[in-house]
This record gives C-alpha cells, sequence and structure tokens, in this order.
C-alpha cells in the first residue's frame, strides 16, 4: 500500500513536471508568434501609411487638376449662358411687346363684346324682371283667392267635421254613460238572487207576450187542486171537448230558474283549464238541476188539470247548451222528473208550435162560421152586381147629358162670337152685379 501511494506520487510529480514543461514550451511558443505578429503589423501599418501618403499626394494633384478643368468649363458655360440669357431676354422682350399689343386690342374688343352683352343682358333682365312681376301679381291672385276659397272650404269642413265628430262623441259618451248604467244594472240583477229570478221571469214574460195571445196562457197559476203552490207561467192548451175536472183546458207548466253560481263557477274553472274544478262544477250544476226539476214536478204537475211534463227554462243559452252538453242530464230530467229543458230559442221555437196549433184548431172550430159568412157574401156579391148595373146606366144617362150640355156650349159660343169681350179687371164687377141681381129676385119671389 506504502509503495503504491510513494508511486502514484512519483507519477503525479512527472506528470506535473511534464505539464510545466509542456506550458513552458507553449508559452515561449506563443511568445515568439505573438512578437512575429506585432513585427508583421507594425511593417504592414508602415506599408499603409506610406501608400496612404502617395494617395493623399495623388489625390491633391488630381483635385487641384479638376478644379481648374471645372473652373474652365464653369467659365465657358457661363459665357455661353451669358449670351443665351442676353438672346432670350431680347426675344423675350419683343414677343412680350406683341403680346401686349394683340392683348390690348382682345381686351378693347372684349370690352366692346361686354358692353353691349350688357346692354342686351339688362334690357333682357329688365322685360323678364316686369313679366315676371305681372305674372308673381296675378299668380298671387289667384293663390289668393284659391287658397281663400280653399281655406274657408276647408276650415268650414273641418269645422263641420269636428262638430259631428264631437256630436258623436257626445252621443258616445253619453250611450257609454248609459251602457255602463245598464251593466251596474245587470250586475246587480245578476248578484241578487231574488232579482236573477225576477229576470228570467222577465225574459220568460216577454217571449210569451210576443208569441202567443193573452188568453193563451196565465201566470201565477194553482195547477194542483188543494195547493197554494203557483207556478209563474202556465200555456192553456185546449182539451178535447168534453168539461174536464179543469174544465176544456189543460195547463202546461213553465218556470224560469237561473243557477248562476253554479254556472260561474263552472265557467271559471274551464277559464283556468282546472280539470278537477271543472268536473266538481258541473256536478254541483247536474246536482241543482235535478233538485230544480224534482220541485217542479212535485209542485206543478197534476194530470189530468196539466199535462204530464213541465217546461224548466235557462234564460242564457249558454247555461241551456251547458246543461244539454252534460252527458244523459236531459234525458234522465224528461225520463225521471217529467221536465224538459228550454233555452230562449227552443221556447220561441215551441212557442211558435204551439202558436200554430192553436190557429189551426180555431179554423177548425170556426170553419161552419167561415161557410156561412161566405153564403152571406155571395148573397151580397149578387146584390153588388145589380147596383153595379143600375150604376152603369145612371153613368150612362149622365154622360149623355153631360154631351147635351157640350153641344149647346158649342152653340153658344157661336152664337158670342160677334160680341166683344170684355177686359179682364171688368168681368168681376159685371158677374158681381149679375149675381146681385139674381140674390135680389130670388128674394123678390
Amino acid at each position: 500500500m506504502a509503495r503504491g501511494r510513494q508511486e502514484a506520487t512519483a507519477e503525479s510529480h512527472q506528470a506535473r513536471e511534464a505539464q510545466s514543461q509542456s506550458l513552458a514550451r507553449l508559452s515561449e511558443t506563443l511568445g515568439q508568434q505573438v512578437s512575429q505578429f506585432g513585427q508583421l503589423q507594425t511593417q504592414q501599418l508602415e506599408n499603409f501609411a506610406q501608400q496612404l501618403a502617395r494617395g493623399r499626394q495623388e489625390a491633391g494633384v488630381e483635385a487641384q487638376q479638376a478644379r481648374e478643368t471645372q473652373t474652365q468649363s464653369l467659365n465657358r458655360l457661363s459665357e455661353t449662358l451669358s449670351q443665351q440669357v442676353v438672346q432670350l431676354g431680347e426675344t423675350q422682350g419683343q414677343r412680350l411687346e406683341a403680346f401686349a399689343k394683340q392683348l390690348g386690342l382682345l381686351s378693347q374688343s372684349m370690352d366692346e363684346r361686354f358692353e353691349r352683352l350688357r346692354q342686351a343682358v339688362e334690357a333682357r333682365l329688365a322685360a323678364l324682371q316686369a313679366e315676371n312681376a305681372g305674372k308673381l301679381e296675378e299668380m298671387r291672385k289667384t293663390v289668393d283667392e284659391k287658397l281663400h276659397a280653399t281655406l274657408e272650404q276647408r276650415l268650414g269642413e273641418s269645422f263641420k267635421l269636428v262638430s259631428d265628430r264631437l256630436e258623436q262623441v257626445h252621443r258616445g259618451l253619453g250611450e257609454m254613460q248609459t251602457l255602463a248604467a245598464g251593466v251596474g244594472d245587470l250586475k246587480k240583477v245578476l248578484t241578487n238572487v231574488k232579482t236573477r229570478g225576477t229576470w228570467g221571469e222577465v225574459q220568460l214574460s216577454g217571449l210569451l207576450e210576443q208569441v202567443l195571445t193573452a188568453d193563451q196562457y196565465a201566470t201565477n197559476v194553482i195547477t194542483r187542486p188543494h195547493s197554494n203552490d203557483r207556478v209563474e207561467f202556465a200555456i192553456r192548451l185546449p182539451g178535447k171537448g168534453e168539461e174536464g175536472p179543469n174544465g176544456s183546458q189543460v195547463w202546461l207548466p213553465i218556470d224560469a230558474k237561473f243557477p248562476i253560481e253554479d254556472y260561474q263557477k263552472l265557467l271559471d274553472a274551464q277559464e283556468r283549464a282546472d280539470g278537477p274544478a271543472v268536473e266538481e262544477a258541473g256536478k254541483a250544476l247536474e246536482a241543482r238541476l235535478k233538485q230544480e226539476a224534482k220541485t217542479i214536478r212535485e209542485k206543478y204537475v197534476e194530470p189530468p188539470y196539466t199535462t204530464d211534463f213541465a217546461m224548466l227554462y235557462l234564460p242564457i243559452e249558454g247555461l241551456y247548451a251547458e246543461a244539454l252538453r252534460r252527458p244523459g242530464l236531459a234525458e234522465l230530467l224528461q225520463r225521471d222528473f217529467r221536465v224538459s229543458l228550454a233555452g230562449p230559442t227552443t221556447l220561441t221555437a215551441m212557442l211558435n208550435s204551439l202558436q200554430m196549433g192553436f190557429r189551426t184548431l180555431a179554423i177548425e172550430k170556426r170553419s161552419s162560421e167561415v161557410w156561412s159568412v161566405l153564403g152571406a157574401v155571395k148573397t151580397e156579391f149578387g146584390k153588388f152586381g145589380e147596383a153595379l148595373a143600375n150604376t152603369k146606366k145612371k153613368l150612362e144617362q149622365a154622360t149623355n147629358s153631360i154631351g147635351a150640355a157640350e153641344v149647346r156650349t158649342r152653340q153658344i159660343s157661336r152664337k158670342l162670337k160677334s160680341v166683344e169681350a170684355l177686359p179682364v179687371e171688368n168681368v168681376g164687377q159685371v158677374l158681381g152685379s149679375l149675381e146681385s141681381l139674381e140674390g135680389a129676385e130670388e128674394e123678390g119671389e
């Protein structure tokens, strides 16, 4: 181990010595090269300085020669330019003098032309101004007249139109106020139970009055014996001819009902598209109509004093349509309660049918009277023919008398041709005196 270390140390020492020798040789070599490079650089700088000095001398000589040559050229050019400028000035002066003469002549000619043109333009402008002034005055008068007439017409039409519109607006406001009052009254009617019932009764009464006569229906009728229940309206139907319990007539009860609360709930639910609420409101409306039909049957239907059915009048077409739309409701009311539903349109059609039946029955009952009247008319018509024949004879006699009078008149006219006619103003006096003489003679007689 120690020997290895010694060997390593020796080798390291040898390596350092070899490295030192190499560095020394390298340093010496570099020094020699730097010295050689410095000498070479110095020689090159000296050569460059010599060349630069020779270049300066040559450049100075060449510059001197160039300056001399340029000076000579400039002198010759200056002389040439001076001569050309003198010649050009003389030529330009001659041309300017000629141009001045031509310009003077042209200016004089232009002045004369402009003067003539100015005079012509002034004359034309004066004439045109006078003509335009006259035309403008005529146009102003015409426009003023037309504007005045048009303005008066338009103002009159506008004021009339405004007055008409204001009058229409005033009438519209009055109608709106009347309509608002009517809507308020209708709202009061529809929100009051008693008033709603009265409104349905009034509507039903109006329909009956329009279609039937006063003796074909009655109001507040007791249709069941030994009962104090009175139906609002009952149609008097004729019997079969024999005297029945109520004479020869049978009553058709008609009662008006207006369940607006249930119907309004149904409409509100339909507007909200609330299916369960619609179903509930529809069932409530059905129950209400069934209850009303049951009440009508129990209070007012009593055959043979009445028909075996009654009418339940619904005063709104929408309510009537909703009742018919309920599946099986109308059939159930007819089958179980003997009550038929009717709206304004259907009731009017039924009343018209009944009216036609009443008229047919009346015609059948009075057919014998009609035949008697026709026989009397036939007899009187024969007498009328005789009277016409007598009248014809009288007319022929009167015609003959008038013809004879015309003949006498023509004869008198021929006789009076020779008589001189009196003036118009004297005719009244003469005729008046004649009339007074005739009156005196009549008094004397």
